[in-house]
């Protein structure tokens, strides 16, 4: 058994502050920081060029990426760490590259270690770019 599994060899959810999204030991990652309230997870952030799809707008998949980020912040704001298992995504409006986006994810609801989550990137004008719903697996803690 590697240090990365448990006993049943499923793989440990350990934190190597290396996520591509929040991790801070990622120099190329996004630098994600997430505050929580309320059961809510928020961030901010501004895509720098390097996340650019066409020459203005933010990539669909780093917006998917903001999104389920949020919405795995939001189950850690719920108390519970989690993995995605199924992500839905709903493109609203091309994201301006340069400009400050909002991050906002939210528990919707739980049955068992199933949770399901929402989240929202926006303008701080109030512009929505695109919401996602997410289903998570919470991790139960068992070793086997």
């Amino acid at each position: 058994m590697s240090t990365l599994e448990n006993a049943s060899g499923k793989p440990a959810l350990q934190d190597d502050r290396r996520c591509f999204a929040c991790g801070p030991d990622n120099a190329s990652g996004m630098q994600l920081r997430f505050d929580y309230g309320d059961g809510i997870a928020r961030s901010r952030f501004v895509a720098q060029r390097r996340f650019a799809g066409w020459t203005t707008i933010i990539h669909g998949g780093i917006m998917a990426t903001l999104l389920d980020e949020a919405m795995a912040h939001a189950a850690i704001a719920a108390g519970v760490r989690a993995v995605t298992a199924r992500l839905e995504v709903r493109f609203r409006k091309a994201a301006p590259i340069d400009e400050p986006l909002l991050l906002e994810g939210r528990l919707e609801g739980r049955r068992g270690r199933l949770l399901t989550l929402v989240a929202t990137v926006s303008g701080e004008d109030g512009t929505v770019y695109a919401e996602g719903v997410g289903r998570f697996v919470a991790d139960d803690g068992r070793s086997g």
